[in-house]
C-alpha cells in the first residue's frame, strides 16, 4: 500500500474495534452493531477499495478508484449526489451510511491473487474495513472473495467476468453486478453470425487464467451454436506483453475469423501485433478475416487507437447510454475528473451505492442482514435498466451492450457505438446451468 494508504489508516481506524470479540449463533443483535467482524463502533465506518493501481490492468484501476472516491463523496452528501435521485431504493439520506462518515482506504491488487488477498486482509485485520471491493481480474475476485467469506465480511466484486465467480467459486458474502462470459456469450454470438455468417472458423486466444477459461467456452459454445466451428485454442500468459509468437500460426490454421479472449493491456498489445501481421487485409476462405473481442472497455478501446476500429465485443455499460441514471454519473463523474467514466467506473461506483443501502434497508452492517437485503434485490436507475441481484447466485441479470470500434470517432473518448441493448431475458440461464456448476453459495459469515 502507499504512503497515503498507510496515512489513511492511521488517520481513519487507530486502534480500530473489531467486533468487540462477541461470538453469536445468529444476526440477531445486528441491529445493535454487535457479534460481527468490524462491527462499526464510532461515528465512521470503514470501506475498502482494492484495485490494480500497477499491472496490465491498473487502467481499470485507476477508474475505478475515481468512482469509489466519488461514491463516498456521494454517499456523505457532497457533490451533486450523481445516481442516488434516479435509484429506484430512497434508502440514503446523504449523510454517510446509517448516519456514519464514510471513509476508505485503498490497496494495490497488482493483478495478482497473492497480493489482493493480502491487501484485502490488511484492510479487514488493521483498517477495520467493514466491506471490500474492487479488483479488475476474475483471479484476484475469487481470490478476495474467498478470503472475506473467511473473515466474515461482505465482498462487492468490481470488474469480474469469470462465470465462476458466481458459479463453482459463489460464496454467500460475495456479490457481483458486472456480467459474466456466458452472457457476453449470449449477446454477442447473434450479432456475430448476422454480421459475419453462420459459416465461420474461428481462433481463439485466450488469457490462462479462470476467466479466460470461462470466456472462451463461453464464446466457442455460444457461436457454434449457431453454425461457427472452433479450430484451435491457444492459452497465453497473463504478464504476456508480445503476442507476435501466438499470432502468426493463425495464418495457417484455416481460420477466417481471431477471437482474441483478452482484456485490459493484454487485448491492447494482442490486437496491436495482430493487425501489424495485416490479419484485417487477408481473406481466407473467400471471406474477409475479422477479429472480435469479446470483452472490451473504452479505457481499452484508447489503448488499442485506430486498431480497434469497426472490431465488436461486449460491454457491461458505456457512456452514452441516455436512461436518466447514466446520464446523471457522467455529469457527476465529468464535472469532477474532467472526462467520462468507463465501465469499470460504472460497476464500481454502483456497487458502492448498492452495498450502502443494503446496509440502510437492513438497518445494519451486520455482513448477513446485508447479504439478506441484497439477495433478490430488484432495482432500477443505476444505468442498467431494471436489474436483479438473484438470490442463488448473487449474479446481477441485467441488459448486456454489443458494442463495435467507432470508424469515425469525434474525440478521443467517443470511441464505441453501442450496436445494440442485448435485453435481459436473452442472457438469463438458470442456477444449475452447466458452466456454472460445481459449488456452493454456503451461508453467511458474520464473522467475529
Amino acid at each position: 500500500m502507499s504512503k497515503m494508504d498507510v496515512t489513511r489508516r492511521g488517520v481513519l481506524k487507530t486502534g480500530a474495534v473489531a467486533g468487540g470479540g462477541l461470538m453469536l449463533p445468529t444476526y440477531l443483535r445486528a441491529a445493535g452493531h454487535e457479534g460481527f467482524t468490524n462491527a462499526p463502533t464510532g461515528s465512521t465506518v470503514t470501506l475498502g477499495f482494492n484495485v490494480p493501481q500497477t499491472g496490465p490492468y491498473a487502467d481499470e484501476g485507476a477508474d475505478e478508484l475515481r468512482a469509489y472516491e466519488l461514491a463516498v463523496e456521494h454517499l456523505n452528501g457532497g457533490g451533486d449526489g450523481g445516481m442516488l435521485p434516479t435509484f429506484s431504493s430512497k434508502a440514503l439520506e446523504g449523510n454517510g451510511i446509517l448516519g456514519k462518515k464514510v471513509e476508505y482506504v485503498t490497496g494495490d491488487t497488482q493483478t495478482k491473487s497473492d497480493a489482493a488477498r493480502a491487501s484485502a486482509k490488511s484492510m479487514i485485520e488493521k483498517d477495520g474495513a467493514v466491506m471490500i471491493t474492487g479488483g479488475s481480474s476474475s483471479g484476484v475476485a475469487i481470490a478476495v472473495q474467498g478470503l472475506c467469506q473467511e473473515a466474515g465480511v461482505i465482498f462487492m466484486a468490481g470488474l469480474t467476468h469469470s462465470n465462476d465467480t458466481t458459479g463453482k467459486d459463489k460464496k454467500a458474502n460475495g456479490f457481483r453486478h458486472f456480467f459474466n462470459g456466458y452472457m457476453s456469450g449470449a449477446a454477442l454470438a447473434p450479432v456475430l453470425a448476422d454480421v459475419y455468417g453462420n459459416d465461420r472458423k474461428a481462433y481463439h486466444l485466450t488469457a490462462d487464467y479462470t476467466w479466460g477459461w470461462t470466456q472462451q467456452e463461453s464464446i466457442a459454445a455460444a457461436t457454434e451454436a449457431l453454425g461457427w466451428e472452433t479450430v484451435n485454442n491457444v492459452l497465453t500468459p497473463l504478464a504476456a506483453t508480445d503476442f507476435s509468437s501466438y499470432i502468426a500460426p493463425v495464418l495457417n490454421s484455416g481460420a477466417d475469423v481471431l477471437v482474441l479472449n483478452h482484456y485490459g493491456g493484454n487485448m491492447v498489445n494482442s490486437l496491436t501485433n495482430a493487425v501489424q501481421f495485416g490479419l484485417r487485409e487477408k481473406t481466407i476462405n473467400n471471406k474477409n478475416f475479422e477479429i472480435v473481442v469479446p470483452l472490451f472497455s473504452r479505457l481499452m478501446a484508447r489503448g488499442a487507437g485506430e486498431n480497434i476500429k469497426g472490431i465488436l465485443g461486449s460491454t457491461n455499460w458505456h457512456w452514452s447510454l441516455q436512461d436518466e441514471g447514466s446520464k446523471a454519473f457522467v455529469k457527476s463523474f465529468g464535472t469532477k475528473y474532467g472526462f467520462p467514466p468507463s465501465q469499470a467506473a460504472h460497476t464500481c461506483y454502483v456497487q458502492t451505492i448498492l452495498y450502502a443501502d443494503a446496509v440502510a434497508r437492513a438497518g445494519s452492517f451486520n455482513p448477513c442482514a446485508v447479504a439478506e437485503a441484497l439477495e433478490g434485490f430488484e432495482f432500477d436507475g443505476l444505468g442498467n435498466g431494471p436489474t436483479l441481484y438473484r438470490a442463488e447466485d448473487h449474479q446481477c441479470f441485467k441488459d448486456v451492450l454489443v458494442v463495435r470500434g467507432k470508424e469515425n470517432p469525434t474525440s478521443e473518448f467517443d470511441l464505441l457505438e453501442v450496436v445494440q441493448v442485448t435485453p435481459r431475458a436473452q442472457v438469463e440461464y438458470a442456477p444449475d446451468h452447466p458452466m456454472f456448476a460445481g459449488g456452493a453459495l454456503g451461508t453467511c459469515n458474520p464473522g467475529a
